[in-house]
């Protein structure tokens, strides 16, 4: 991925929970400006929305101090989610069976962009 001038952004690595289900949190952001996402995740009710709203705060701390861009004209250009490892535990079942629990992580990206 090639990184414009006017974006930053800031990545969020194994974070224990489902892809799916932050992929939620992401996508009440998708496009937003920056203060108006910030304020919707933090009245979110999900449990996940204050670790996202730590990737967002970071991705604007980039921008203003590697790039030098004001925050007061950013937006969330992308938020999109990736799979990571999946713990496997395991769980006895009936008959000396047993069953395999999954627990997964993800990754967060945050990319944010300056808009005149």
């Amino acid at each position: 991925m090639i990184m414009q001038n006017n974006t930053a952004k800031a990545i969020l690595r194994k974070v224990r929970v489902s892809p799916q289900k932050l992929n939620i949190v992401a996508s009440m952001i998708r496009g937003m400006h920056v203060q108006k996402a910030l304020n919707v995740l933090l009245y979110s009710k999900k449990r996940i929305a204050n670790d996202v709203r730590k990737t967002l705060n970071s991705a604007i701390a980039n921008a203003e101090n590697n790039h030098g861009m004001n925050s007061e004209g950013l937006y969330v250009k992308e938020a999109h989610v990736g799979y990571s490892i999946k713990l496997r535990r395991f769980h006895p079942r009936g008959r000396g069976r047993g069953g395999v629990i999954m627990k997964p992580f993800s990754h967060l990206t945050v990319i944010v962009e300056e808009r005149g």
